[in-house]
Order: structure tokens, then C-alpha cells, then sequence
């Protein structure tokens, strides 16, 4: 099953996962496996037994499964000291914006001085060559507008979740300019990039408060599926379709050092742009069975009502744009979630990666 569309490229190469347990973590890990690579990855226990990671038992498969936070800067530089990673995918984080509200300290740990630390650890280790932070649309300052926000826009954020995001692209500007310019690459020998994808959806996400696993959870048992906020407005897109954008952008910034340091937007055509209502519908379709009921309340928590990317940058200067449509996107999900209990998860992971690839 052919699912190189990178020519090569990670084929025996060392890259390193922070978040290789979460979501989307777990899926680059799966591609980035059958890519040939020698993948280390660093991670907190997975939130639930169906998590992606554990049913595809990925875990088994990569160079080293290490459980580690990554709010201990000293213990990631001890593991990329031993390890020696050439790439670096930094995914982990505090992900949950309702979350956030509860527990606004450790999201901003985590998500802030987490991210500093592994700035901080690829600093202290000369063998990595190219640093891809990944963080989220949420970073920018959300005005609501009816247009993309483009990479130059200002970061903000209205919950601790969000906010976060938004100082962690400070953050990483500041450490961009400060130790890994790029007009002084020849001293460092490392290009740092951040990347910001739209409302990611796909197999073997099982977290709390998200639409997608709040919709499977409840038509597995048979319960409505109940909607908090109807008429929000997201950018959904199928977890391969960042990836296949952060894979794309770590080999150009390997192949040309200083001229892709910089942010950049991975989301979705104007078209998979849908209400949280319209997208679960559409799952209810797919799945063949379920019902909708509207819970929303506005004494509830905020939670942004419209945002979305402009991906102009990134279909111009590295030729990158999504190939799926919001259709296909939730058949690719929903297949996933009516075969995991019958059929290998891993299989069905890389099943839909074959058949991505095929589309690019």
C-alpha cells in the first residue's frame, strides 16, 4: 500500500512527537510509521481506552513510547538529549476550551510554558534541524469577521484555551527571532514554524466537548444527540488534512532553511466551512440512525460563533490545499467510527491515509 507523497523524505529519519497519544498526535505517528521514519514519541497517558493511540496500538510499532509532561523542561531535555530527534512535531497541549474555563492555570502551563519548554529542549539539542509547532485558529484575536484570518493578523483569544494559544505564538515568534533567526541559520542550524489548522475531526477522537465524539457517544447508546451551540460557524477538516500540511512544511523547511520560518494556516476550503447543526445532520446521515435536540443557552460559556482561516499563503508558496470537501470528510469519519469495534484500527487508519493520498 503506497502512502508516500514525500518522496522519501522521512524515511529513516528521527522525528519527535510531543502529544503522540492525543488525537491528531496519534494519527501523524501512524503516518510517519509507515513512512519509514524512527518516531519518539513523548506523551501523557491517553484519556480513554478508545482512544486512536491505543487502538491502533501505535505505541508498539515507533522507536520509543515515552510518557512524560512536557510542563518539565529539564526531563525534555534529557529525553531529546538521548533521543537526538532531527524533526519535531510539538502537538501537545491542553486542547478543551470548556476545559480552559475550569482549570485556567494548567492550560496556560501547558499550553504556554509547555511550549516554551520544547523550544527550549530543541535549543539545548543540535541535532534538530526543523521545529513545527503546532497550535490553532483560536490563536488569533476573533473579531467574528466573515473572512479568513490571515497569518499576520493579531493573536488574541477570548477563553484561557484560546488565549493561550495565542500567547504561545508570541512565544514562539519571540524564540524564532531571538535564537533561530533565519539570517542567522548558519549559527543555529534550526528553522522554527508554527502552523494553525481549523476544527479537526476524524477516527478515534473520544475527548469531551467536541462535536464528533459527543455525536458517536450518544448513537452508540441510543441517547439524542443534544447541541449546545447550533448556529456556530467552524472550519472543519479531516485530521489529514493539517498533517499532510505539517509533513509538506518540515520538508521544505529541511530543503530550503530560512525561507519557511514563519506561521502559517492549514485549514479548509470555503465550502467545508459549516454550522455545528449542519455537521451533525450530516453524521446522522451517514451513520443511518439518530436525532438532534438544541440545548443552547446563552447563560452558558463562550465559545467563539464564527471563525475561520485564509490559506492563501499556503497554497501559493508551498503548493499545499485541501482535497477533501466537508462531505467527504464526514464519510471518512463516520466510516471509521461504525467499523473500529469489527475491523483493525490501525488498517482503518491507514486505509484512509492510502486513500487521502491518493487524492493529492
Amino acid at each position: 500500500m503506497e502512502l508516500d507523497i514525500f518522496n522519501g523524505f522521512y524515511h529513516g529519519k528521527t522525528v519527535l512527537i510531543t502529544g503522540h497519544t492525543g488525537f491528531k498526535g496519534s494519527w501523524l505517528a501512524v503516518w510517519l510509521h509507515s513512512l519509514g521514519a524512527n518516531v519518539v514519541g513523548i506523551g501523557l497517558d491517553p484519556a480513554t481506552q478508545r482512544d486512536n493511540f491505543i487502538l491502533t496500538g501505535i505505541g508498539e510499532r515507533i522507536t520509543a513510547d515515552i510518557r512524560a509532561d512536557i510542563r518539565d523542561g529539564e526531563q525534555m531535555k534529557r529525553i531529546f538529549a538521548k533521543y537526538q530527534p532531527e524533526i519535531v512535531f510539538h502537538l501537545a497541549a491542553q486542547p478543551l476550551v470548556r476545559l480552559s474555563y475550569k482549570c485556567p492555570v494548567d492550560t496556560y502551563q501547558t499550553n504556554v510554558m509547555g511550549t516554551i519548554n520544547i523550544l527550549e529542549a530543541i535549543r539545548a539539542t543540535p541535532s534538530v534541524r526543523v521545529g513545527v509547532m503546532i497550535t490553532t485558529d483560536k490563536c488569533y484575536e476573533n473579531r467574528e469577521q466573515l473572512w479568513g484570518y490571515r497569518e499576520n493578523e493579531p493573536m488574541g483569544g477570548y477563553d484561557p484555551y484560546s488565549s493561550s494559544k495565542g500567547a504561545a505564538e508570541i512565544a514562539i515568534a519571540s524564540w524564532r527571532r531571538s535564537f533561530f533567526n533565519p539570517e542567522k541559520f548558519d549559527t543555529h542550524g534550526t528553522g522554527i514554524a508554527s502552523v494553525r489548522a481549523g476544527n479537526v475531526i476524524g477516527g478515534g477522537d473520544w475527548a469531551l466537548d467536541r462535536i464528533v465524539p459527543d455525536c458517536i457517544r450518544a448513537l452508540e447508546a441510543g441517547r439524542n444527540i443534544e447541541i449546545r451551540s447550533p448556529k456556530a460557524i467552524r472550519p472543519w477538516q479531516h485530521v489529514l488534512e493539517p498533517l499532510s500540511g505539517y509533513l509538506l512544511l518540515a520538508k521544505k523547511m529541511w530543503e530550503h532553511p530560512t525561507d519557511y520560518c514563519e506561521g502559517w494556516n492549514f485549514g479548509p476550503e470555503a465550502d467545508s466551512i459549516s454550522t455545528v447543526w449542519d455537521v451533525a445532520t450530516k453524521i446522522i446521515r451517514d451513520y443511518g440512525s439518530g436525532s438532534l435536540r438544541d440545548i443552547s443557552d446563552s447563560s452558558t460559556l463562550h465559545e467563539a460563533s464564527l471563525l475561520m482561516l485564509d490559506i492563501s499563503k499556503a497554497r501559493h508558496r508551498l503548493g499545499w490545499q485541501p482535497r477533501l470537501n466537508i462531505d467527504e470528510t464526514i464519510r471518512l469519519t463516520v466510516d471509521w467510527y461504525k467499523n473500529y469495534t469489527a475491523e483493525s484500527p490501525l488498517e482503518l487508519c491507514l486505509h484512509q491515509i492510502h486513500e487521502y493520498t491518493q487524492s493529492c
